[in-house]
Formats: structure tokens, C-alpha cells, sequence
């Protein structure tokens, strides 16, 4: 930064935008091979270059923002806003699927004649549902102790309050996975399948997601990349989980409470 006489990072010239590209395009080649043809191979090479892309990618920013000093106040506000715009376009992208399951539940069709349409067994919301609620709102109480830990200089609280926020990330991506498995319709039963998949699917996409954010953070902080001015990787990461958390509680309400 001391050539430059203003706060600003121009970006320097990278691979990872094009690898990136490249990856996605063979990932979904690779599905539509997997569907039609039953063949993975095309999407496992999809998956691998999206890794190693991630994982290069992810470095660099690490490298600038930690090592080089790129990322100063100025900069730093800048993401602070692009991450505001992100969740913002996230917030849009699940209203869509809300108001698809409203528009269908307050007016059935008549060939559905009743929601949730005949056939349909729906979740007992005080099961496995209300057992995630509780697994996400614990995880949102952990994830504020580690932010709060960070700001007070305190690294063993805030590595524990990180550790315990990705177990419960990962142990509410199994119990999901164990109420599919348990399922007794699929996403082609009728539009209620279709809206229940479809938006708890794309939150358990998001939750996977928060959790690796999350762990990349904890990584970070285990090598001291964190202090507590300087830290908003972990505070990006922390906005989006609490995004996770309220989508969530949403689709409880809605979708396994209302809906069922």
C-alpha cells in the first residue's frame, strides 16, 4: 500500500475468477450427466476444481486482508456493504419460496381440495423440527459468545464458542438428513413437496455453507489472523449464520407449524 496514495485495493489480477467459472459449468455438466446417464465422474471433477478453487481463492483473500494490509478501514466498509447487499439478495432469494408456499396453502386448487393436499404426511413440528429450532437458536446464543469473546481479547473462550457453533452447524445437517430419509413424500408429491423441499433444502444448503464459513474462521483463528479490531472475516461469517438462524425460524412457522 505504500506506493498507492489512497486507502483503496485495487485488485490484483487472478486465476480463481475463471477456475471458478470453469468448475461450476463442469459441476452442472456433470449433474445433468449423473441424471440422464448415471455417470458421476464429470461432477466429482466439477466438485474437485470448485474446491481447489475455493481453497486457492480463500488463501489470497486471507493473505491480503491478514499479511499484506489491503484491507484497511476503507476497504473494510466496502465489505462490511457488499455482505449487507449479499444477505439482502439472500432475504429476496427465500421470500420467493415463501411466497410460492402462501400463494398455494391460502388458495389450494381445486384437484388439491385441502392443504396440506390428501396423502400428504406432514412432520410432527415437535419432533425433529423443533429439535433443529432449538440446535440453530443455540447455535446463534455460541456464535455471539465467540464474537463477544474476540472484542474482549479473549482466545480460549472464543475458540470454544467457535468449536461448539460448528458441531451444532454439522448436527443439524444430519438431523435433516435423518427426517428426508424419513420422509413419506418427495418433491414431486404435489406442490407441497416441491415448496417443502425446496426452500428447507436450499436452507440446508445455506447452513452447510454457514458451518464451512464458520470453520474456515476457527482455522483463521487458531493462526492468530484475528484480533479484536480487526476481524470482520469472523463478523461477516457471524451476520450470515444469524441470517440461517431467523430463515429458519420462519420455516418452522410457516412450513412445519401452519403448513402441516
Amino acid at each position: 500500500m505504500s506506493t498507492h496514495n489512497h486507502p483503496y485495493h485495487l485488485v490484483d489480477v487472478s486465476p480463481w475468477p475463471f477456475t471458478g467459472a470453469i468448475g461450476a459449468m463442469t459441476l452442472t455438466s456433470g449433474m445433468i450427466m449423473w441424471f440422464h446417464m448415471n455417470s458421476m465422474a464429470l461432477y466429482f471433477l466439477g466438485v474437485t476444481i470448485l474446491l481447489l478453487t475455493m481453497i486457492q481463492w480463500w488463501r489470497d483473500i486471507t493473505r491480503e486482508g491478514t499479511y499484506q494490509g489491503k484491507h484497511t478501514l476503507q476497504v473494510t466498509q466496502g465489505l462490511k456493504l457488499g455482505m449487507i447487499l449479499f444477505i439482502i439478495s439472500e432475504v429476496f432469494f427465500f421470500v420467493s419460496f415463501f411466497w410460492g408456499f402462501f400463494h398455494s396453502s391460502l388458495s389450494p386448487t381445486i384437484e388439491l381440495g385441502s392443504w396440506p393436499p390428501k396423502g400428504i404426511l406432514t412432520f410432527n413440528p415437535m419432533h425433529v423440527p423443533l429439535l433443529n429450532t432449538m440446535v440453530l437458536l443455540c447455535s446463534g446464543m455460541t456464535v455471539t459468545w465467540a464474537h463477544h469473546s474476540m472484542m474482549e481479547k479473549n482466545f480460549s473462550q472464543t475458540k470454544s464458542a467457535l468449536i461448539l457453533t460448528v458441531i451444532l452447524g454439522l448436527y443439524f445437517t444430519i438431523l435433516q438428513a435423518y427426517e428426508y430419509y424419513e420422509a413419506s413424500f418427495t418433491i414431486s408429491d404435489s406442490v407441497f413437496g416441491s415448496c417443502f423441499f425446496m426452500a428447507t433444502g436450499f436452507h440446508g444448503i445455506h447452513v452447510i455453507i454457514g458451518t464451512t464459513f464458520l470453520l474456515v474462521c476457527l482455522m483463521r483463528h487458531l493462526f492468530n489472523h484475528f484480533s479484536n479490531k480487526h476481524h470482520f472475516g469472523f463478523e461477516a461469517a457471524a451476520w450470515y449464520w444469524h441470517f440461517v438462524d431467523v430463515v429458519w425460524l420462519f420455516l418452522y412457522i410457516s412450513i412445519y407449524w401452519w403448513g402441516s
